[in-house]
C-alpha cells in the first residue's frame, strides 16, 4: 500500500511537470517526422529592414536533402510573422499554420537522398526584445547622433521569431550560409562570416552582403545595423575585425587589444579557433551581448568585468572584459560544439563559464583562476537540475553557467593530473568540433578519456539540485567521514592535507575512518576549492 502511494504521488508529479509544457512548445522543441525527414544544407537569406516601420521583408532559400520519403515537412515562423508565398520548382506550395510552426504540403512525395530548395518568402514586424539578451527579439536604438542602432538576439526563443528556419539546434546548415541585408542609406549591416560587398540598390537602400562557410546554429545568425566604423587587426592564423559606432573608435582600440592574448589562450587550451574560414568579429550592439558564431554582439560598454562589476566578488574578475571573453569561449562551446536539445545547454554554458577560469589561469596563474572559480559558488542557486526537460524547448537551471563551471573544475581535481586534465579538454574540443552532441556524449567522452568512471559525478550534479556534503567528525587520532545530500551510488574522491602530506579518501554515503596520529582541526585541512561540495562537521 505504501509503495502504490508513492507510485501515485510520482504519477501525479509527472503530470503536473508535463502540465507546463503547451503544443506550442513541443511543435519548437520536439523532433517529429516533418523535422527529422529532411536535413538542413544551406540557407540563403535576402531580406530589407526598415528602421523607420521597424519591419522585415524578403526569403530565406532553403536548401535541403530528404533523409526519408516524405510529402511534408516543418518549417518554423512566429506566428505574428506573415508567410507570403513559398515556392518550389516553380511552384506555390501549400501550408498550414500551427502555432509558430508552418507545415508545408509537397505536390508529390520527395525521394530519399533527393535534394532540394523552397523559397520562403515572409514580411512582418518582428517581436521587439524587453530585455535582451535574456528577453528574445529586435533592439531599435539610436546613437549619439541620432543614427539608428540595431541589432537582434533570440537563443532560448527561437531564430524564428525573425526568419523562416527549421528552429532546432538538432540541424545546422552543413553548407554554410548567406545573408544579405537591404538598410537605409547611411547605415552598415554586419552579419556572420565574411563581408562579400555591398550594393546600393538605388532605393534609399544598400545591401550588404555576407557569406558563412561553416555550420552555423540558427540562433547565431544574426544582424547588426548602425553608422559602424571598421577596424581591422590581425593574428598569424586569424582576421580579427572589430565594427563600432563610430563616436567609440578610439576607447574600442585599445579596449580589444586583450583580444589577441585571449585568442592566444584559448587556441592552445581547446584547439584551433573553429571557425578560422570566416575570420573572428565582435560587433558593437546596443544589448549587452550574444555568442553569434563569427559576429560575436559587444555591449559592455568598453568596461573591465561585467558592466564594471565582478561577478565572482573575488576581485580577480576585474582586469578582462566579462564580455569579450566569455562571448568568445562560446566560438567552441555552443557555435563548434552544440547540444541537441536547449535541455542540455549546460554543454554550451558550463564549458563556457569556465573558459573565464581558463583564461584567468593563462594570464594570471592558478591561484586567481581557483579563487575566481570558487568566487563564481555565491552565484549557485541549486533551485533545480541543471539538465531541463528535452522535447519541450525547455532549459534547465540557470546553474548550467556556474555550477557547471564549479562541477568541471571539480573533475579537474577528481582526475588530479593537470597535464592529462589540459589534454583532455583539448581533445574534447577537437573531437568534437562542428558536431551536435548530447550530455550523454559528455560523460562517455570524458569516462573513457579520464580512464574513471566519472558517471555519478556527472549525474549528481546535472540531474540534482543537491550539492554534496562532506560529513566528517573527529574522534582521538581518526577522522570519520561520509558523504551526505547526494545519490546513493555517489562515487567521488576528495583530498585532504594532514601535515605535509596530501591524502585522497574515497568517501561513500556508509561512514568511513581513517587514522591520523595526533589528529586536531588545525592539523589538516580539507580541499573544498577543489572540489564543489559542502563541509559540515558532525559533532
Amino acid at each position: 500500500m505504501k509503495n502504490r502511494f508513492l507510485v501515485i504521488l510520482i504519477l501525479l508529479g509527472i503530470q503536473q511537470m508535463n502540465a507546463q509544457f503547451t503544443r506550442r512548445d513541443s511543435l519548437q522543441g520536439g523532433l517529429r517526422a516533418e523535422r527529422t525527414a529532411y536535413d538542413i544544407k544551406r540557407y540563403d537569406l535576402n531580406i530589407t529592414i526598415n528602421p523607420e516601420q521597424r519591419s522585415i521583408k524578403g526569403f530565406n532559400e532553403i536548401t535541403f536533402d530528404v533523409v526519408s520519403p516524405t510529402q511534408k515537412i516543418q518549417i518554423d515562423l512566429f506566428e505574428n510573422m506573415k508567410v507570403d508565398s513559398i515556392i518550389w520548382n516553380t511552384k506555390k506550395l501549400n501550408y498550414k499554420r500551427d502555432n509558430d510552426a508552418v507545415f508545408i504540403d509537397f505536390p508529390e512525395k520527395l525521394a530519399s537522398k533527393s535534394n532540394h530548395k523552397l523559397k520562403f518568402y515572409y514580411s512582418g514586424n518582428p517581436l521587439i526584445a524587453k530585455n535582451a539578451p535574456w528577453d528574445g527579439g529586435f533592439v531599435f536604438k539610436k546613437d549619439s547622433n541620432g543614427k539608428d542602432f540595431i541589432g537582434v538576439a533570440v537563443q532560448g526563443t527561437g531564430a524564428s521569431l525573425w526568419y523562416p528556419v527549421k528552429d532546432s539546434q538538432s540541424d545546422e546548415p552543413d553548407n554554410g550560409a548567406s545573408i544579405k541585408v537591404a538598410v537605409p542609406n547611411g547605415l552598415m549591416n554586419v552579419s556572420n562570416g565574411r563581408f562579400l560587398g555591398s550594393q546600393d540598390l538605388k532605393n534609399g537602400y544598400t545591401r550588404w552582403d555576407w557569406e558563412v562557410k561553416n555550420p552555423i546554429n540558427n540562433y547565431t545568425i544574426t544582424v547588426n545595423i548602425a553608422d559602424y566604423v571598421h577596424i581591422q587587426d590581425k593574428m598569424p592564423d586569424l582576421d580579427l575585425d572589430y565594427y563600432v559606432l563610430r563616436e567609440n573608435e578610439a576607447k574600442a582600440r585599445e579596449h580589444f587589444m586583450e583580444v589577441k592574448p585571449m585568442m592566444d589562450c584559448f587556441q592552445s587550451k581547446f584547439g584551433r579557433y573553429p571557425f578560422w574560414e570566416d575570420g573572428y568579429k565582435l560587433v558593437e550592439t546596443p544589448y549587452l551581448g550574444m555568442e553569434h558564431q563569427s559576429a560575436v554582439a559587444y555591449g559592455n560598454k568598453y568596461k573591465k568585468g561585467y558592466m564594471g562589476m565582478d561577478l565572482s566578488g573575488t576581485g580577480v574578475g576585474m582586469f578582462f572584459d566579462f564580455i569579450t571573453i566569455h562571448e568568445t569561449g562560446h566560438e567552441w562551446f555552443g557555435n563548434s560544439i552544440t547540444s541537441t536539445d536547449i535541455a542540455d545547454m549546460w554543454i554550451h554554458e558550463g564549458f563556457t563559464t569556465y573558459s573565464e577560469t581558463v583564461f584567468i589561469e593563462c594570464i594570471k596563474g592558478y591561484n586567481d583562476a581557483m579563487k575566481y572559480v570558487n568566487g563564481q559558488a555565491r552565484n549557485v542557486r541549486n533551485d533545480k537540475p541543471i539538465i531541463g526537460q528535452y522535447g519541450v524547448n525547455n532549459e534547465g537551471s540557470g546553474d548550467m553557467y556556474y555550477k557547471g563551471s564549479l562541477l568541471l573544475n571539480t573533475l579537474r581535481h577528481v582526475i588530479g593530473d593537470d597535464e592529462k586534465w589540459w589534454k583532455i579538454l583539448y581533445n574534447y574540443s577537437e573531437t568534437f568540433k562542428k558536431k551536435i552532441i548530447t550530455s550523454d556524449t559528455v560523460i562517455n567522452y570524458f569516462n573513457k578519456a579520464s580512464g574513471m568512471d566519472l558517471s555519478t559525478i556527472f549525474h549528481q550534479y546535472l540531474y540534482t539540485n543537491q550539492v554534496p556534503v562532506f560529513l566528517y567528525k573527529i574522534k582521538g587520532d581518526y577522522l570519520y567521514y561520509s558523504w551526505n545530500n547526494t545519490t546513493d551510488d555517489f562515487n567521488m574522491p576528495l583530498d585532504i592535507g594532514f601535515e605535509d602530506t596530501k591524502i585522497r579518501l574515497q568517501p561513500t554515503i556508509k561512514e568511513q575512518k581513517i587514522k591520523l596520529k595526533k589528529l586536531s582541526k588545525k592539523s589538516f585541512q580539507i580541499y573544498d576549492n577543489q572540489f564543489f561540495v559542502k563541509i559540515k562537521e558532525d559533532n
